[in-house]
């Protein structure tokens, strides 16, 4: 369908293998992984959104300020925790993103969209060599940790100014 939108605008002239050539497989998975957070973020954010009091917005307009100010003085730092939930959530989601590559290219082609996880389900199930496998994993696992310890630190720190 992309193929066809392209070539009617005639930003193309032939059509992108998106899933079959190594120099554009990735770029067809992280635009498929955003595409299918998208919904998620945005439902988060959203009720992020709704719990501001919408009192705070009425007292900065009568204080003078203007669109921008209001966001960058009243919503963003509002926002940010549950902002910086999103950006964790993301990550992790991003860094364990099995589902996305097994169904549009197995980690192909020539291994061009080969993840942590995928690795680990070609070593256990493909290759019957479980110990392998299960190493891939446990480095998945740690490499998630270490994104939440960093979280957990920042929201201390930020807790701990407050």
């Amino acid at each position: 369908m992309v193929n066809q939108v392209l070539l009617n605008l005639h930003l193309i002239n032939d059509p992108v293998p998106w899933l079959v050539s190594p120099d554009h497989a990735m770029t067809a998975i992280v635009v498929a992984n955003v595409w299918i957070g998208i919904p998620f973020n945005m439902v988060i954010l959203y009720g992020g959104l709704q719990s501001i009091p919408p009192q705070l917005y009425e007292a900065a307009s009568l204080d003078g300020a203007g669109a921008w100010q209001k966001f960058r003085h009243v919503t963003w730092p509002l926002l940010r925790p549950t902002s910086s939930v999103v950006v964790m959530l993301g990550l992790i989601y991003t860094i364990k993103a099995f589902d996305v590559v097994m169904v549009l290219t197995q980690g192909g082609p020539a291994n061009s969209t080969q993840l942590l996880s995928t690795w680990s389900y070609a070593l256990s199930f493909t290759n019957l060599q479980f110990g392998q496998g299960a190493a891939v994993s446990n480095v998945l696992i740690v490499i998630a940790m270490l994104f939440a310890l960093v979280y957990l630190r920042a929201v201390r720190a930020e807790q701990s100014e407050r």
